[in-house]
């Protein structure tokens, strides 16, 4: 048993704490019935998944996590919110009643594949260096190995501001013939 005043308990006791932010922050997200509470739900979620990348001794991809997803994507989905038609015409019905234990299964096949397939994976690097986390490394991977992931990054920003334009575009010509 690890003590919880020496490093190893505390750095538990942290990995604990950005789990349940995560967590916390996923379930809000999912099960809110306001909009607005939804996208903070999302934006707490995103935190604690930074704290995780900040955990794991990525801090390059905390930062990215804050910047691009809390402060760009819940951003652009609080503005498209805004700018919306507060009374939209329609309004969608429950799901079919196998929606909710469907749901749960998938959820529990998708954990336990996830467990799995983490049990088996080797954790520590085969070549046994550790990137040392500088800008000049992050730079150099980001432009050869890591090129195509930061050019989806590029297109998830890009459609989210899409989004919240066409978004805006008909919140404002509903409301503008109305009147």
């Amino acid at each position: 048993m690890v003590p919880l005043f020496s490093a190893e308990g505390l750095s538990s006791l942290v990995f604990i704490f950005i789990v349940i932010t995560t967590v916390l922050g996923a379930v809000i997200a999912t099960h809110s019935e306001r909009l607005i509470r939804a996208v903070t739900g999302l934006a707490i979620c995103f935190i604690g998944v930074a704290g995780l990348y900040y955990y794991l001794n990525s801090p390059f991809l905390a930062l990215m996590e804050m910047l691009i997803y809390v402060g760009a994507v819940c951003v652009t989905i609080v503005f498209a919110v805004m700018l919306a038609d507060p009374n939209p015409k329609s309004e969608v019905g429950k799901g079919s009643i196998f929606t909710g234990p469907l749901s749960f299964s998938l959820g529990i096949l998708l954990f336990w594949g996830l467990s799995a397939l983490a049990g088996k994976t080797a954790w520590i690097p085969s070549s046994g260096t550790i990137n040392d986390g500088s800008l000049e490394e992050v730079g150099r991977s980001l432009l050869t190995n890591y090129s195509m992931a930061f050019e989806l990054i590029s297109l998830v920003l890009l459609l989210a501001i899409i989004g919240a334009l066409v978004l805006a575009r008909r919140g404002r010509t509903q409301t503008g013939g109305e009147s």
